[in-house]
């Protein structure tokens, strides 16, 4: 098997994790060749856009393998964002390098505000893109031609592939290797990442966690982190509504006006990212770690799980804690 080749555009005033996130995700698929070794399943090449230096929003300067006019044959093309590809100049070297390599390439992706080199080649014109939420708007009215999702973490349009800010381009890494591989490599590349596997394409750009912080500045900030702490309780309309002196009317309507869920859906969320969680952690029998987390059985959990998260439980927790002779990531010891 020959690794395929990925190639990641690198400029100065590049966002690093844009770059190092997905990196990372593909250097660490790597596979048994059924003889004892193990093999890359790709390989990654950072290309420069204006020299083999470049330099990060962050200050972090990167050496790149080659540059535009030098660079290999690829399977895909990575361009990360950052404030450098906004620079006119920048974006349209970027533009035009891409033009010129799209029919040979398998796919093409943008992370974050990658979206600046990507859209001005009009080979997006027509498709559904997403980018990071603040840029959502300028994006639109730059590129009106686009269809764009403001609340998608990436999405698939033929053979390209955009995603939302920052860590949004691991979660497009790992739907890459899935697609490449099956969920079987990319969930054991999620785990040695320690990131979940998987969030849905589909799902807003703020994550729950963080859409609890911002969101919840009235009284039930206090009431979701007691939610999330009691989970084995009985988290019924009336008793929340009692928590925080409301009649379980007017709870209900506050409630989903703040989480845009019901508080069932709400709770039932709760207890599925806590089971998800534990999953990955220990070998406790199905049926106890529903009981642990609030379902009433487990075939109600299992039911609720598959709908969630697209994998039954027990072949979540085999996939996420796979270690056997024929590995199929780097294992401790390999590597910093």
């Amino acid at each position: 098997m020959q690794p395929k080749r990925i190639g990641f555009l690198g400029f100065d005033g590049i966002t690093a994790l844009d770059l190092v996130g997905p990196i990372e995700t593909f250097a660490t698929a790597v596979v048994d060749d059924g003889h004892g070794a193990r093999r890359p399943c790709y390989a990654p090449v950072t290309i420069g856009v204006r020299g083999r230096s470049f330099r990060a929003e962050s200050g972090l300067t990167f050496k790149a393998d080659t540059t535009l006019p030098a660079a290999p044959a690829l399977d895909t093309i990575v361009i990360p964002g950052g404030s450098g590809l906004r620079h006119p100049e920048v974006s349209a070297a970027v533009a035009a390098w891409l033009k010129s390599r799209a029919k040979r390439t398998r796919r093409i992706a943008s992370v974050c505000t990658g979206i600046y080199g990507l859209a001005p080649t009009g080979l997006l014109d027509g498709r559904r893109v997403t980018t990071h939420w603040r840029f959502v708007r300028d994006v639109a009215q730059r590129f009106p031609r686009l269809l764009v999702d403001a609340n998608a973490l990436f999405l698939k349009d033929g053979p390209f592939y955009t995603s939302a800010g920052i860590t949004a381009g691991i979660d497009l890494s790992l739907a890459l290797v899935e697609e490449d591989y099956g969920p079987r490599l990319a969930l054991s590349v999620a785990r040695e990442l320690v990131v979940y596997f998987k969030r849905p394409g589909g799902q807003e750009q703020f994550s729950e966690p963080l859409q609890f912080q911002t969101e919840s500045s009235d009284r039930f900030a206090e009431l979701v982190a007691w939610m999330g702490g009691h989970l084995r309780q009985e988290l019924a309309v009336d008793a929340l509504a009692s928590r925080v002196n409301l009649s379980p009317r007017q709870f209900s309507r506050r409630f989903k006006s703040a989480y845009r869920a019901t508080p069932a859906a709400f709770a039932e969320g709760l207890r599925l990212d806590e089971a998800r969680r534990r999953l990955s952690l220990g070998a406790n029998a199905i049926a106890d770690l529903a009981e642990s987390v609030g379902f009433h059985s487990p075939d109600v959990f299992r039911r609720a799980f598959e709908r969630r998260f697209g994998i039954s439980p027990s072949s979540y927790r085999s996939h996420f804690q796979l270690r056997s002779a024929r590995t199929q990531y780097m294992g401790p010891g390999d590597g910093s």
